[in-house]
């Protein structure tokens, strides 16, 4: 196993230890597993927290700060948080206007998420929840039932994070995150499997020579396998696997993301692919983000998001944001 790590059971731990020096701005509680931005809870303004298993990042700590996340909550490696942290999230950013969770689509973020909800209103703090399912690949896999949360994840905490920044209230914070996760839709493909700390070894088998259509970010398995295509013929497959499934009707995001090894060479010569597709289908691009974003540890692979928007959504996806991975206008 080669790994840049001390061993498998202090992963996470010395990650946070690290990122607490590497970003002062950031409140990072180790002991507790919680990164809530330096200023919360900030008066006047709905605190969105997400979270989920370690091994996505820079998804969710890397997205805590003002324009987007108040709080994450990182469990151990592809292993959802449990209900306290997430209790203790809501509590240390909560300013009197509630709290937006914001849940992928796996079945032990839903449940957890669900009964951290329940604690937190049991402390007086209101709670609204967004569950998002934008991948389209498959309807069931390992993890979840119904459609898997992928990229859509980043799009919603930006533009919903905006929202709160402003001072929308609750209710209208929660209706913005559920209008981007309904207008999102995402496909991914892996050209490698990755491997957790734990296990030392891929997490699933993947012949040299072979790739998987739709899969997911903890190596669920997707539509089908075939022999390895270029990314001409990827873009293809997955750009129009997208637009069937929600056709545009409005001008779209695009997130060209990569599962963690895919290098931003790689990326950015299949973003030009999912450009060209694009172009071919008539639809319109109003802006574009390329990078690792949602991974899988050290998988190769990627994966495409699409979000419709409308003039305010796209204000909103445009509003400064500061946060470790993603930042602009301030």
């Amino acid at each position: 196993m080669r790994m840049l790590i001390n061993v498998p059971e202090t992963v996470v731990a010395d990650a946070l230890r690290g990122m607490a020096a590497a970003h002062p701005e950031l409140s990072v509680d180790v002991e507790n597993r919680v990164i809530v931005r330096g200023d919360a809870p900030v008066a006047g303004k709905v605190g969105l927290v997400s979270g989920g298993g370690s091994g996505h990042e820079p998804l969710h700590g890397g997205f805590v700060g003002p324009g987007m996340l108040a709080a994450a909550c990182p469990g151990e490696v592809f292993t959802s948080p449990v209900p306290d942290q997430m209790a203790r999230a809501a509590a240390a950013v909560n300013s009197g206007e509630g709290v937006l969770f914001i849940i992928k689509n796996y079945t032990g973020d839903v449940l957890n998420f669900d009964m951290a909800a329940e604690l937190a209103e049991d402390e007086g703090v209101r709670v609204a929840k967004v569950l998002v399912n934008d991948d389209v690949a498959v309807t069931d896999s390992l993890y979840t039932a119904g459609r898997r949360g992928t990229g859509a994840t980043l799009f919603v905490e930006k533009i919903a994070g905006a929202a709160a920044e402003e001072g929308a209230p609750l209710e209208r914070v929660e209706a913005i995150a559920r209008q981007v996760n309904e207008s999102s839709r995402s496909f991914g493909v892996a050209l490698s499997a990755s491997t957790t700390p734990a296990k030392g070894s891929p997490t699933f088998d993947l012949p040299s020579g072979e790739l998987e259509l739709g899969i997911g970010i903890h190596g669920e398995p997707g539509r089908e396998r075939r022999a390895m295509m270029t990314s001409r013929e990827i873009a293809d497959f997955a750009v129009n696997a997208v637009l069937e499934d929600l056709p545009p009707t409005s001008p779209v995001l695009v997130l060209v993301n990569g599962m963690g090894a895919t290098p931003l060479l790689e990326l950015y010569g299949f973003n030009a692919e999912v450009q060209r597709v694009l172009t071919e289908r008539r639809v319109v691009v109003a802006r574009t983000l390329v990078g690792n974003y949602v991974t899988s540890l050290d998988m190769a692979g990627c994966s495409v998001t699409l979000c419709q928007v409308d003039e305010e959504l796209l204000r909103l996806w445009d509003a400064p944001v500061q946060t470790p991975a993603l930042r602009w206008g301030r």
